[in-house]
């Protein structure tokens, strides 16, 4: 039989995700029931989507994040917090019709066609009856 190396695998120590713990927010403050209407420190727990963070993230223990969590939703279904909270940015897409320099108007003038409608005034013919007092 071969003897077993005597090296080990050693774990990379100075990894960086392992050798920090998180403390929860609600032990620093010493917060000792989580109510639903302390709409302050529940948004703490969510995402700028508001998203519910995990527990690796707040640094909760199981405990505190299903009170965290209960608390969220009593306080989402009462309308002191949103379900989703949408971010909308500004693409730069295509230029509108009306900047594009290869539109239809283009087109027509190459054709020889007229690039705006012709106007036309119609005169009408309205009889105004005044309404005298009786």
């Amino acid at each position: 039989m071969a003897k077993a190396s005597s090296t080990r695998r050693v774990k990379n120590k100075d990894n960086a995700r392992r050798s920090k713990k998180k403390t929860s927010i609600l032990t620093t403050e010493q917060v000792e029931y989580v109510d639903w209407k302390d709409v302050n420190l529940l948004r703490r727990f969510m995402s700028d989507r508001a998203k519910i963070r995990a527990r690796r993230v707040t640094g909760n223990d199981s405990q505190q994040q299903k009170e965290i969590a209960k608390a969220i939703k009593n306080a989402r279904e009462m309308a002191l917090l949103p379900y989703t909270s949408r971010i909308t940015t500004q693409r730069g897409g295509r230029p509108r019709r009306d900047d594009d320099d290869r539109g239809p108007r283009r087109d027509r003038e190459s054709r020889g066609e007229p690039t705006e409608a012709p106007t036309v005034e119609v005169e009408a013919d309205v009889a105004v009856e005044e309404v005298g007092e009786e």
